[in-house]
């Protein structure tokens, strides 16, 4: 049975970081891209980051460019997400998936990030 937990999230004023963590079980961790979405009150789920099997590949989306980094640990089973000069913005439920051609997408439960002063 595929388990993903996510963790870190919290109160942080603006400008503030988070570091979120996504642990994984179940599945061979390193054949799955492993992705964080998000999903603010009344608007849809999109896509924050992303990052390849190996850790050499990653796509962001255009807000978080240059404040945010995905990152993986493989021998862990867990993919990172550091959080800074967060905004208002950011506030939002921030869910894990993993993904895979063959063998379908797993997401966690989500973790709640607010950012307020």
């Amino acid at each position: 049975q595929v388990q993903l937990v996510e963790s870190g999230g919290g109160l942080v004023q603006p400008g503030g970081s988070l570091t979120l963590a996504c642990a994984a079980s179940g599945l061979t961790f390193s054949r799955y891209v492993m992705s964080w979405y998000r999903q603010a009150p009344g608007k849809e789920r999109g896509l924050v980051a992303s990052i390849g099997g190996a850790g050499r590949n990653t796509n962001y989306g255009d807000s978080v460019k240059g404040r945010f980094t995905i990152s993986r640990d493989n021998d862990k089973n867990t993919v990172y997400l550091l959080m800074n000069s967060l905004k208002p913005d950011d506030t939002a439920v921030y869910y894990c998936k993993a993904g895979s051609v063959l063998a379908g997408n797993y997401w966690g439960q989500g973790t709640q990030v607010t950012v307020s002063s």
